[in-house]
C-alpha cells in the first residue's frame, strides 16, 4: 500500500467545493488525514482568494488509476479543462507524493513541484506528512516548511469544518 497525499484547492464556492472533494475522497479511502485549511491569494493570476488544504491516505490503487480517478471528482465538480492553467478552479486536486516514487510515472511528475515552490501545497503537507521526507532534497517536510521565506506567498489558516467537527481554526 502507498501513502499518497494530494493537494485540495478552489476558489468558486471554495467551501462547497473542499467539501465536495473531502466527502467523495472519503468515500473513496480509509482513514483520511487532513490538514488545516488555508486562505491565499491566488498565484499566477487575479482572481479570488483560494482555499487549500493537503490530505492523506494510503492506496492501493495504481497511479494511474488513482490519477483518473481524481479527474473525475473534479470534472463531476465543475472542472472546466478548456481554461488556462492559471485560472479559478472550483475544484483543484493534484497528487502531491505517491508512496516514494520521484521521477515520472503514467505522466505525473512526483514529488510535484509545486511542494517547494508554493507556501499554499508547503504548509499543509507538513501538517500531515511532516516526518517524511523529500526524495530529492533529502529534508523532511516540516524542515522545508520551517526554512521556507514565508514573505514570498501570503496565507493564512481558517475556521472550516467537515463532517460536524471544526477541522481547521484561524489564528
Amino acid at each position: 500500500m502507498a501513502w499518497v497525499t494530494l493537494s485540495l484547492g478552489s476558489n468558486v464556492d471554495a467551501a462547497g467545493n473542499i467539501t465536495i472533494g473531502l466527502d467523495r475522497l472519503a468515500a473513496l479511502f480509509q482513514n483520511l488525514a487532513v490538514s488545516s485549511v488555508f486562505e491565499s491569494e491566488a498565484v499566477g493570476f487575479e482572481g479570488d482568494n483560494f482555499l487549500n488544504m493537503a490530505v492523506g491516505f494510503h492506496t492501493e490503487l495504481p497511479l494511474a488509476e488513482l490519477s483518473t480517478t481524481l479527474k473525475k471528482i473534479e470534472d463531476d465538480n465543475g472542472r472546466d479543462r478548456s481554461q488556462p492553467k492559471f485560472c479559478g478552479r472550483a475544484l483543484d486536486i493534484d497528487i502531491l507524493t505517491y508512496g516514494d516514487l520521484h521521477g515520472v510515472f503514467s505522466g505525473i511528475r512526483l514529488p510535484r513541484a509545486e511542494i517547494t515552490e508554493n507556501a499554499y501545497v508547503l504548509w499543509p503537507l507538513a501538517e500531515i506528512s511532516g516526518s517524511s521526507i523529500h526524495p530529492e532534497s533529502r529534508q523532511s517536510y516540516a524542515r522545508l516548511w520551517r526554512d521556507y521565506d514565508k514573505a514570498r506567498q501570503r496565507l493564512w489558516p481558517v475556521d472550516f469544518a467537515w463532517q460536524g467537527k471544526l477541522i481547521s481554526r484561524s489564528l
